[in-house]
């Protein structure tokens, strides 16, 4: 990856052989999955927090890459390093595809991930279409200002009550037509493999390349 190094302003780029990426999100779960992912690439993923920039951004987007690039954008005015930030949701067929763009916060604020799976299950009770798809978009902002943005989803249904110990968020009660399991019964392999986090990343790492060779 010391091909991407020519694009950087920062001179402490240059002298690394991975390419440092700031993450825009405080959630741990997604850091995890975005440093698995992109690690194999050759990609060293820091948290914003980490990094020293432990600001709050309103989400006001009504897409998940509007929300995605209002994340990259107010980090990357604050560095001279290049940022990813991402937006996911749940979106859910009988309930029009909610919770969506509102999935973190669904439940209220201050809700837990417990919070957030009851509230689903109780607005299904009644639901015989239970078919759902996760959706990530992704937006990278190099330090010359250029933006890049990819997407990805994963379909599948929600299951009557949470199962499996793993992931985070509706990872108990989604289950993924591909893995034959929820989220959260799947390794950290097996959910990446086929996850929307997952395909947006990969997607945007052919777009990453595709601009360089350009």
């Amino acid at each position: 990856m010391i091909i991407f190094n020519y694009l950087f302003a920062s001179s402490d780029a240059e002298k690394r052989g991975n390419m440092k990426i700031i993450a825009a999100t405080k959630n741990k779960g997604k850091i995890k999955e975005i440093s698995n992912i992109l690690g194999k690439l050759g990609f060293e993923v820091e948290s914003q927090q980490d990094a020293g920039y432990d600001v709050d951004v309103l989400e006001t987007g009504d897409t998940f890459e509007k929300n995605a690039l209002i994340k990259a954008r107010a980090i990357a005015m604050l560095c001279d390093e290049p940022v990813l930030a991402d937006d996911s949701g749940l979106c859910i067929d009988a309930l029009d595809g909610k919770p969506g763009v509102y999935s973190a916060r669904y439940a209220g604020e201050d809700a837990t991930d417990a919070d957030k799976v009851n509230k689903i299950l109780e607005e299904l009770k009644s639901k015989k279409d239970r078919t759902a798809r996760f959706v990530t978009s992704v937006a990278f902002i190099f330090p010359n200002g250029k933006e890049i943005t990819a997407s990805g989803e994963v379909k599948g249904y929600i299951t009557a009550e949470p199962l499996g110990e793993n992931g985070f968020g509706y990872d108990p009660i989604f289950y993924s037509d591909e893995l034959k399991k929820t989220f959260a019964q799947a390794s950290d392999e097996e959910k990446n493999s086929v996850s929307h986090r997952g395909r947006a990343l990969m997607a945007l790492s052919k777009k990453l390349k595709d601009y360089i060779q350009e």
